[in-house]
């Protein structure tokens, strides 16, 4: 499964990143790389995000990679719709695509090529629901998810004695 994601269309949707694109354009697009990173954890999906330097003048193509994500800044003259809308005519051969924008362009484009498509404000809740669920999980209280409640009384026996 891939996720190919419109990178400054969820900065200009996300409103804490939008914040912080204000002061700092670069600090906005790491904090984006960040959440990715763990979200591709979570989900295991390879994740390619995009950003277009569309009117960055010289601009060449450049790729990065960290671990199961690929950031792409486009070339001069190339928008980051463009881009997504090549690269997902290959990837959709052999894999699912889901393409995260609420470009809705794009989104008809990408979904005329059989990719699914997601917006930005729905890829926010999935990741608010993930971290809901990871708070829940390190923070539950109860005994019967506790280690003891996993182990057979003959092995706490065993552990009490050994505190003793």
């Amino acid at each position: 499964m891939y996720m190919v994601i419109d990178g400054y269309n969820i900065i200009n949707n996300w409103q804490d990143l939008k914040l912080e694109a204000k002061s700092s354009l670069e600090d906005a697009r790491q904090k984006l790389i960040d959440i990715l990173l763990n979200f591709r954890g979570y989900t295991g999906f390879n994740i390619i995000l995009v950003f277009d330097a569309m009117y960055v003048k010289g601009s060449q193509q450049k790729h990065e990679y960290y671990s199961g994500l690929e950031v792409v800044y486009t070339k001069e003259g190339e928008s980051a719709d463009s881009y997504i809308e090549g690269i997902i005519k290959d990837i959709i051969k052999n894999d699912k695509v889901v393409v995260v924008t609420s470009d809705w362009i794009l989104q008809q484009v990408v979904l005329g090529q059989g990719a699914i498509r997601m917006s930005a404000r729905e890829l926010y809740e999935e990741l608010n629901n993930y971290l809901e669920n990871k708070k829940k999980l390190y923070t539950k209280d109860d005994k019967k998810d506790s280690i003891e409640s996993r182990l057979s009384e003959e092995v706490i026996k065993k552990l009490r004695k050994m505190a003793e």
